[in-house]
């Protein structure tokens, strides 16, 4: 039996463990923290899963798939960790994102509605309609229970026998497939994963000059009485604009309604707290204040940091290290709704070297997936 090792907890690790395991390899995990890591990107309340990608048609193109592959890995864990929200997308400007979203899922046959602002402010009566140039809804998509998912993963490892080593890496070896812990320490097998998500660019000196770690800002609100029910049927919001913006995920599943920034911050460092300061989390309310009326009613719960590994196109990053490696990298915020259907792909791509070769323009959105990459997702 063949062997891998995977540096990183998070969703991609995780997704890559569980798929590698499923194909018949030998598995072990390796991250700094114990997971679920409260540091990591993934561990969050929701994620959210929308086929509207602006002009990424690639991306667009991989939910489908994305979907068949959590519905494998929900089926293996037991529990749909999904809520079908829709997606609600304002543009305070014509053309831009929606507009190119519109064109794009048109192009494909999705099905979408164009809406006025006074057909927003209708359907959505706690938002505003000032400055709705643009509006569409769309009745698929939903939040993926991120937390609760990364937890399902863990337990489902734990039941093939694989269990996260607790260690700090230091070193990466891709010619042996090896890692190197601060203890000293030294692991090796025969594929070696890097999925250390902001922390990779320390440990590849390549990758630092392709993927930065960003400092995003995330506020979850408790919405006045009066206004939860609207809220909880909600859809997913994204409101867009060119000075700034801000999406909106609906507080589903005992989840908050959450607010963050669209933009990616200037680089930042994972080691840094995850506390976000007072004025930080003003600046994401008053991007909010705009389109939510009576923001300033709304009970702020907390606010925080996440540390997202970010390519300059916003493209993943997923190829070969070296003859024994591959690298995971750049999922920024949009990134988890693809793990599952990530993992399965590299688990194919680990033992194939054509389609190896292939996986990095299909994961960068670029090039259609080769025939053999999905054989394990069924549309």
């Amino acid at each position: 039996m063949q062997s891998a090792l995977i540096l990183g907890g998070g969703i991609m690790g995780l997704s890559a463990a569980w798929a590698l395991d499923r194909a018949g390899w030998a598995v072990r995990v390796v991250d700094q923290d114990e997971l679920p890591n409260a540091r990591g990107s993934s561990v969050d309340d929701h994620r959210l899963i929308r086929h509207a990608y602006g002009a990424a048609a690639g991306y667009m193109r991989m939910i489908d798939p994305a979907y068949a592959a959590w519905a494998t890995l929900f089926a293996e864990v037991g529990e749909v960790l999904h809520v079908p929200t829709g997606v609600l997308a304002l543009s305070n400007a014509p053309g831009g994102w929606l507009a190119e979203s519109r064109a794009a899922l048109t192009g494909d046959g999705h099905a979408m509605s164009d809406l006025s602002a006074e057909a927003v402010t209708a359907r959505y009566p706690f938002l505003a309609p000032d400055g709705i140039a643009s509006a569409f809804h769309m009745p698929a998509g939903g939040v993926l229970l991120a937390r609760r998912i990364i937890e399902a993963l863990l337990r489902r490892l734990a039941t093939r026998g694989i269990t996260p080593h607790r260690g700090r890496a230091t070193a990466v070896d891709p010619a042996r497939g090896a890692l190197t812990l601060e203890d000293g320490t030294t692991l090796q097998a025969d594929l070696l994963i890097v999925a250390a998500g902001p922390w990779a660019p320390r440990l590849l000196p390549g990758l630092a000059a392709r993927v930065r770690p960003t400092r995003q800002i995330i506020v979850r609100l408790a919405p006045p009485p009066e206004r939860m029910a609207g809220w909880q049927a909600a859809p997913m919001l994204l409101d867009l604009a060119e000075d700034g913006g801000f999406y909106a995920v609906p507080p589903v599943a005992g989840t908050p309604l959450k607010i963050g920034d669209h933009r990616f911050a200037p680089t930042g460092d994972p080691e840094a707290p995850r506390e976000a300061t007072a004025a930080e989390a003003e600046t994401i309310l008053a991007f909010a204040r705009h389109r939510i009326r009576g923001l300033d009613s709304y009970r702020v719960l907390s606010a925080a940091a996440c540390y997202y590994d970010v390519q300059a196109e916003e493209r993943f990053v997923m190829e070969r290290l070296g003859d024994r490696g591959f690298v995971l990298s750049g999922f920024s915020g949009h990134g988890f709704k693809f793990g599952p259907l990530l993992g399965l792909a590299l688990a194919r791509a680990a033992s194939d070297p054509a389609l190896a070769a292939a996986l990095p323009g299909w994961a960068a959105g670029i090039t259609p997936p080769p025939p053999g990459l999905l054989a394990e997702v069924s549309t």
